[in-house]
């Protein structure tokens, strides 16, 4: 079985909102759909799940259209989605009951993810003698607290596909690596995912292959340690207790940020690295860090949203130029 987005395109009005999207699930993993806020991540979403409709393109699971009606699918949305003055208890059975699920499974697997995420007290409030019972209404939970309950609503059917939009927006690190923790069990169950996420540090220890949006467009994809091996190894950051700045300089290293705790620098190739190495060590220099690596995602992320965000830049620009010559 497999995923497939192909060509998906949608345009509010004369703004293009994404532009020709592209990616593929080959095997059961997570995907990231990465970019900065307005890029189209979560159009992309709700074009996938059909909630809104698309333009030009389609969405494929093995092969044939990709149906909510006939995929049992799993849908954690950005933004808050319960109903604020209705108990929390009520909504998750009827979000249940909507995946087809009988009362009996229902409140089994309510139990248990309310154990699992650790919400039992809400959802199962004391009933105090003398004293009329009152449910939990979802506007009486914390931020974080209501993010649970609407992963176990994602959860509750124990979907074959998950989209997770911002999983862990407004947790605290406690809740962060509880919400990790059943990330990496739906994972080990062989489960395709889709997840969008500000965190790279959370896309890197989920995700082997991405999809970086800006403006619509995807202006990175595919397999993130091969993305990582194209750049190279030319991130270099050095510690010596002795200032080494005039050598750095005369090697003509370009600095990229100076503070106590090091020097980060971007060579041209290992070679260049090496070199500073030579140098720093035949003048008796004492090198406390020497490191030389790929760089990080996050550093991908900045680099690559900034040049496709000046070509653009430059494109409106040039436009607007032509507009004005013809008029």
């Amino acid at each position: 079985m497999s995923f497939e987005v192909r060509h998906l395109q949608k345009k509010f009005g004369d703004k293009v909102a994404v532009e020709d999207l592209s990616f593929e699930l080959k095997n059961p993993g997570v995907y990231a759909l990465l970019g900065t806020n307005g890029a189209g991540k979560s159009t992309s979403i709700r074009m996938i799940l059909g909630i809104l409709s698309r333009d030009h393109g389609e969405v494929l699971f093995n092969g044939e259209n990709f149906d909510t009606h006939k995929v049992n699918v799993g849908y954690l949305a950005e933004e808050r989605g319960l109903y604020p003055k209705y108990p929390i208890m009520d909504q998750l059975l009827y979000f249940a009951s909507l995946k087809g699920l009988s009362a009996d499974t229902s409140m089994e697997r309510i139990k248990y993810w309310g154990e699992r995420l650790e919400v039992m007290e809400y959802l199962f409030p004391e009933r105090k003698k003398g004293k009329k019972f009152k449910p939990t209404l979802a506007d009486q939970l914390s931020k974080g607290n209501q993010q649970k309950i609407q992963l176990m609503a994602a959860l509750i059917s124990d979907p074959e596909f998950l989209i997770l939009d911002e999983p862990l927006s407004g947790l605290d690190p406690v809740n962060t690596e509880l919400f990790k923790s059943v990330i990496h069990e739906e994972i080990d169950k062989n489960k395709y995912i889709i997840m969008s996420s500000h965190q790279m540090p959370v896309i890197e220890e989920f995700c082997e292959d991405i999809t970086i949006l800006t403006r619509g467009k995807a202006v990175v994809h595919g397999n993130l340690n091969e993305i990582k091996k194209s750049y190279g190894r030319v991130n270099l950051f050095v510690k010596c207790d002795e200032d080494i700045s005039d050598t750095i300089k005369t090697l003509g290293i370009k600095v990229v940020n100076d503070t106590p705790a090091g020097i980060q620098m971007r060579v041209s190739n290992e070679a260049e690295a090496g070199h500073l190495l030579k140098e720093l060590t035949s003048s008796n220099k004492t090198i406390v860090r020497f490191e030389l690596r790929e760089p990080s995602l996050h550093e991908i992320f900045i680099e690559s949203v900034g040049k496709a965000n000046d070509a653009g830049d430059q494109s409106e620009a040039n436009n607007a130029l032509k507009e004005a010559a013809s008029e």
